[in-house]
């Protein structure tokens, strides 16, 4: 498909490398890795709309821990603000902005219109914007464009131009890094292009994959995380149907992951900004020009209804041990979305707890690596600091964090009272110490 910018006269890119003043919008887990990694090469000034954010970067700190003080210190060439005036003399704006969902599982594009306004009224000619955040293919050109142009009064690839490198970073993976992670990238021009290839091969030493066009790069993003979510939806029905026969899922995997080719996948919950999002991006762009995708939302709907599944199992589970009397409390150990990381966006450990209240089951949640205010704010669910032993009925091992495998079976069934239901989401614990798993 031929992009809308190809239609249009275009001019020679102006912008060359040792010019390059670069703004990052929006520093949360994809900003400020990008922030610190160009900050170390490039003038960069990393604007974000929250003031306590921007006060505990300029002191060093990093809530999301995706940057470690030393990180923060080494990028020499990077400031913070929250004030766009700061940011208007940079010539190369990158927006890492969040692409969530409402409330029917729709784009939800007011963080990126809201960023993409305010470059409006700051762009320049000789400007390039390049954008990280997830959107579906088309998004750029469609909805990002008449925005810029219509606020800067500039016309696209004749004053200023457009990049998509869609961000690739794993919250919580001290193994695998921005510089680390092959990046896709792409522009608005062959020039521009050429010129975001550059640009981020100066940073990312894995090394990068340009597209011919933003369509493209766009399409490459939602489709690498709506195959995971259908891998993780297969493996997650499987675990439906082995739980039914009888049979231990992980057994099952593993022994099937001995043929050379088996993509090695474990069920569990899905949640966070990525692989739970992405798929709702891509079947939005395909119902809009007229196909309906099956396959992608048959994964959807299995992965959504994992926190229920999980929930009617461990009742299930109680009822077998006979303990579906009086008052129960139940301990749900982990609330992240994923291990070893403090970002609980989009968690479906929340499904749980939802699910577990249908039940008239009173929960606690405990994660140390949360933070608690922030979890009240958005789910109404504040976890508890102090574990007490001898006190839940039943316990879901929903995260895997680092802090409660060491606790070891014996150490978690010691938070339970004599009997009390243990249930191993995660398959961390050995089969025999639990009661049951996924």
């Amino acid at each position: 498909m031929t992009q809308v910018a190809s239609k249009q006269a275009t001019a020679p890119f102006p912008l060359a490398l040792e010019d390059v003043r670069i703004g990052v919008v929006g520093l949360g887990y994809v900003g400020l890795p990008v922030a610190v990694a160009f900050g170390r090469q490039f003038p960069t000034v990393g604007i974000d709309i929250k003031p306590a954010r921007i006060a505990n970067l300029k002191a060093g700190h990093d809530e999301t821990k995706e940057a470690t003080p030393a990180e923060l210190a080494e990028a020499t060439q990077l400031t913070f603000t929250g004030e766009w005036d700061e940011v208007a003399q940079c010539n190369v704006f990158i927006v890492t902005v969040p692409t969530p969902l409402d409330g029917h599982n729709h784009p939800d594009l007011k963080p990126l219109e809201s960023a993409t306004r305010a470059i409006g009224k700051v762009l320049k000619r000789g400007d390039i914007v390049i954008y990280e955040s997830t959107v579906y293919p088309g998004c750029t050109d469609e909805f990002c464009v008449p925005i810029l142009e219509e606020l800067s009064g500039l016309v696209y690839n004749a004053d200023f131009f457009c990049g998509y490198s869609p961000e690739r970073i794993n919250p919580g993976d001290k193994l695998r890094k921005l510089p680390d992670i092959l990046k896709i990238t792409s522009g608005s021009t062959t020039e521009a292009a050429d010129f975001v290839d550059a640009l981020y091969r100066r940073v990312v030493t894995a090394g990068t994959h340009r597209t011919s066009s933003i369509r493209v790069a766009e399409a490459a993003k939602v489709m690498e995380n709506t195959q995971r979510d259908l891998n993780i939806a297969l493996a997650n029905e499987l675990a439906m149907i082995c739980n039914s026969l009888g049979i231990d899922t992980l057994e099952v995997l593993e022994a099937a992951g001995t043929k050379w080719n088996f993509m090695a996948v474990r069920p569990g919950l899905v949640g966070g900004h990525c692989i739970g999002v992405d798929p709702y991006y891509l079947t939005h762009k395909a119902e809009a020009i007229g196909h309906h995708p099956e396959v992608i939302l048959a994964g959807r709907r299995i992965n959504d209804r994992v926190g229920k599944y999980v929930v009617n199992q461990f009742v299930r589970l109680m009822g077998r041990k006979g303990l579906l009397k009086g008052d129960l409390r139940v301990l749900v150990l982990g609330f992240a979305f994923k291990e070893n990381c403090p970002d609980h966006r989009n968690t479906k450990v929340a499904s749980i707890v939802e699910h577990l209240h249908e039940f008239d089951i009173a929960v606690d949640v405990y994660d140390q690596w949360v933070d608690a205010d922030e979890c009240a704010l958005e789910y109404g669910i504040r976890p508890v600091s102090v574990l007490e032993t001898g006190k839940y009925d039943g316990i879901i091992l929903a995260v895997a964090h680092d802090d409660i495998v060491a606790m070891g079976a014996d150490g978690i069934r010691a938070l339970g009272k004599p009997g009390a239901a243990l249930y191993d989401v995660k398959s961390v614990l050995p089969v025999d110490a639990v009661d049951q798993r996924l």
